[in-house]
């Protein structure tokens, strides 16, 4: 789509005197930027159907594709509630909807909320379509990880897998680093609605940040195997205490204490809808990557 580009140009001409100042101005066509071609595999779930809404409400991308096994030819629209349909049909073929936008020749990115087991596969199919990825799956495995590395590098082609598009929950994360500078007693109580999220993601990557820095926390019962005291995540005592409790928040709390005081830092998320400005910042940078990053921290 062309968009006019005009510029305003001033003339000065003396006569004798006088002065005499004249402008005009200049239109030419040119081409307007196109687009981020956006696929959502899983659109079906939840999460994929806030994605399109919000994916279709934000400037500078559009939705370009819906895939998933559930629903298939149903408008993607229409399954969001949303107010007209995108006519778009939910396909259960991830190349076909990657050969018909790669044929336009325009950046795209495909969104993956599938399972850890196949993104491997989808990750390799939209690379050979020329297409990056923003994958955000439950329990990747350190493996998975490692061999997409290697095969984004050997592409040169983008990809950005993350572990949490909460910005809240990155925030937290980046709290309990500084506040681990001063603090010698750390725990952390979390609440979910399933069982299987345990240790959740969250909390295993705030013992994984803290156990980085070379502290021992907890030292007064490090060795403890009561088993009232949760588990210990890592090597350096940090523990997590997890809750399933239905109705309440995903909510994760990180304690510190020292003499004197407990610090405190808590994180809840509420709806879906929390993680759609990381799931918007991660399509935009993703883009202009050429290996494969994980975390979406990098980017705040």
């Amino acid at each position: 789509m062309a968009a006019p580009s005009c510029h305003f140009h001033f003339t000065v001409h003396k006569v004798s005197r006088h002065v005499i100042t004249r402008s005009f101005i200049s239109c030419s066509m040119q081409p307007s930027q196109s687009n981020i071609k956006v696929v959502i595999n899983g659109a079906a779930k939840e999460i994929g159907r806030a994605a399109v809404i919000a994916v279709t409400r934000a400037r500078g991308m559009e939705v370009a594709g819906a895939v998933d096994s559930h629903f298939v030819g149903e408008d993607i629209g229409k399954l969001c509630d949303m107010e007209e349909p995108l006519e778009i049909p939910i396909i259960n073929d991830l190349t076909m909807v990657l050969g018909s936008i790669s044929q336009s020749k325009e950046t795209g990115v495909v969104v993956d909320f599938t399972d850890h087991s196949t993104v491997y596969d989808n990750v390799k199919q939209a690379t050979a379509f020329g297409m990056r990825s923003v994958v955000y799956v439950p329990r990747i495995k350190p493996d998975t990880v490692g061999a997409l590395s290697a095969f984004c590098d050997k592409a040169s082609m983008g990809c950005l897998i993350a572990p949490t598009l909460s910005i809240g929950s990155i925030l937290l994360q980046q709290a309990a680093i500084t506040a681990s500078f001063h603090y010698n007693n750390v725990e952390i109580v979390e609440s979910r609605a399933n069982p299987i999220d345990f240790p959740s993601v969250d909390a295993v990557q705030i013992s994984k940040n803290l156990s980085n820095l070379g502290q021992i926390y907890n030292r007064e019962d490090i060795s403890t195997d009561v088993a009232a005291r949760g588990q210990v995540l890592g090597e350096d005592g940090v523990r997590v205490h997890s809750m399933v409790l239905p109705g309440l928040p995903s909510s994760t709390t990180v304690y510190f204490s020292g003499p004197g005081e407990v610090y405190s830092i808590k994180h809840d998320i509420t709806d879906v809808q929390s993680l759609m400005p990381g799931l918007l910042l991660a399509i935009r940078k993703v883009i202009r990557l050429k290996n494969l990053v994980y975390g979406l921290e990098k980017f705040l």
